[in-house]
């Protein structure tokens, strides 16, 4: 064995000890930490061609690396819709690495039960019934995708067409509605050979990011009996605003469409007694997507998929290799996703949920409102900023109220950037260039509004 591997292994127990101590000092420094690193990066060095062992790549790291790490596991982190990763999370994610479980095949392990169980208890959590069967991810675009692609099949089952089997030029074009879409959405219709300008943008409600369902209702109306993909937004990024979905349901007895749902965030209203009205109708969707990334807070890389059609779903990612089985009546995980291997991703969310249940998360959900509306009440009292719409749950969007060109705005938000008090990003809203600022880290309270809000001020 190669010396400094056989070193580690000898003396695994102080160098794991070493690592904690190490992760442990920065998440409790996490709240003092600059909120973003530094704008260059160090020189990067060859390969080694001898390595010194894990204490040696430790000091490495700690000194050329992870000064310029962001700080986005922590409080005033609100760029995108991050979260961080709560003690349990982060357990189960380092219990993750230690197993190192596939489990994509039941051949050697009790894994993909697991995360079987963990899907039973999401499903509870936002109030699915056993008809939704799910399976993780990376991330929201790869549940989109996923969510798209049985779609793509269903499409082609319309129309008597096997798209698995005989591809996208047997089929034609695929006609797909939305409102507000994500951009993961268009990302996903790329990859799928749908096509970014197959997604028709519908209008909107007037000054809202929800579609408007009558338009959605005529726009199918012309379709003439057509199969078509209708994506509903459950919490935009913008304004966390929410189509009616239970108007779309209720078209579903008039027009034929798959109904997938975007619910990456948003649909962690349905935690709150404030805001689960928003997500009547979640259930039934042909497909969702939720994140376990963001409002969660388990760390990268880890979202669900769930779809009523587990049997189109098995079409589309069948593996046919001898060597990993055939698809019993429970598939394993292998056929059910684009992945052969993967990470047990299921077991940072199993801690999460055993660790916390339903109300320590619903906990999460309503203190981040909280937290985004006293922002959004100091924003809109101060005569240089201007609210671009209400704050409905997690998300201020404001911009400058005098000329809010982008490059105004950028240059803003770049200044608050390099204080290293808080760190937002930029969106476009009706035209308007903007600042965003989301909450969704477990850590964020109402007392981090001030120094967020002082930065702002001082980037004015």
């Amino acid at each position: 064995m190669y010396p400094p591997l056989q070193q580690d292994r000898s003396d695994l127990e102080q160098l794991l000890q070493d690592t904690c101590r190490y992760a442990t000092e920065v998440l409790t420094g996490i709240d003092e930490r600059p909120v973003t690193g530094r704008a260059t990066s160090p020189t990067r060095v060859h390969l080694p061609e001898s390595g010194h062992g894990l204490s040696a790549a430790l000091a490495d790291f700690q000194s050329r690396w992870a000064p310029g790490f962001s700080g986005c596991a922590g409080p005033r982190y609100l760029g995108f819709v991050t979260g961080g990763a709560t003690p349990a999370a982060l357990a189960g994610d380092w219990l993750t690495s230690t197993f190192d479980q596939n489990p994509t095949s039941a051949l050697d392990s009790t894994a993909p039960d697991l995360e079987r169980e963990t899907l039973s208890w999401l499903r509870a959590l936002f109030g699915l019934s056993d008809a939704h069967e799910g399976t993780f991810v990376t991330g929201a675009t790869m549940s989109n995708m996923v969510g798209l692609a049985i779609a793509r099949e269903w499409v082609g089952e319309q129309r008597g067409i096997q798209i698995s089997e005989h591809g996208l030029a047997a089929l034609g074009p695929i006609r797909v509605f939305s409102g507000a879409a994500h951009a993961s959405i268009y990302k996903s219709l790329s990859m799928l050979g749908i096509g970014r300008a197959a997604l028709s943008a519908l209008p909107l409600l007037p000054g809202r990011e929800a579609v408007d369902v009558q338009a959605l209702e005529a726009a199918l109306r012309s379709c003439a009996g057509e199969a078509i993909i209708v994506v509903a937004n459950i919490g935009t990024v913008n304004t966390v605003d929410f189509d009616d979905l239970a108007a779309i349901v209720a078209l579903k007895a008039r027009y034929s469409f798959w109904l997938h749902a975007d619910g990456a965030f948003g649909s962690f209203a349905a935690l709150s007694p404030d805001f689960a009205h928003l997500t009547t109708g979640l259930d039934a969707a042909d497909s969702i997507c939720l994140d376990c990334h963001k409002w969660l807070n388990v760390p990268y890389d880890s979202a669900v998929q769930f779809t009523r059609r587990r049997d189109l779903q098995l079409r589309v990612f069948q593996n046919s290799a001898a060597y990993l089985g055939e698809a019993a009546e429970i598939p394993d995980f292998v056929h059910l996703t684009p992945e052969n291997s993967r990470r047990l991703r299921a077991l940072a969310t199993w801690f999460a949920l055993a660790a916390y249940g339903r109300a320590g998360h619903r906990d999460i959900v309503e203190r981040n409102v909280a937290a985004a509306r006293a922002l959004g009440a100091q924003i809109d009292r101060h005569p240089a900023l201007r609210l671009l719409a209400p704050v409905q749950m997690n998300v201020v969007c404001f911009t400058l109220a005098d000329s809010p060109t982008q490059a105004r705005v950028q240059a803003f938000l770049q200044r608050i950037t390099d204080s290293g008090e808080a760190f937002l990003t930029p969106t476009l809203l009706h035209g308007t260039w903007a600042a965003r600022a989301a909450f969704s880290n477990w850590r964020s309270t109402t007392q981090d509004i001030p120094r967020v809000f002082q930065a702002i001020q001082d980037a004015l």
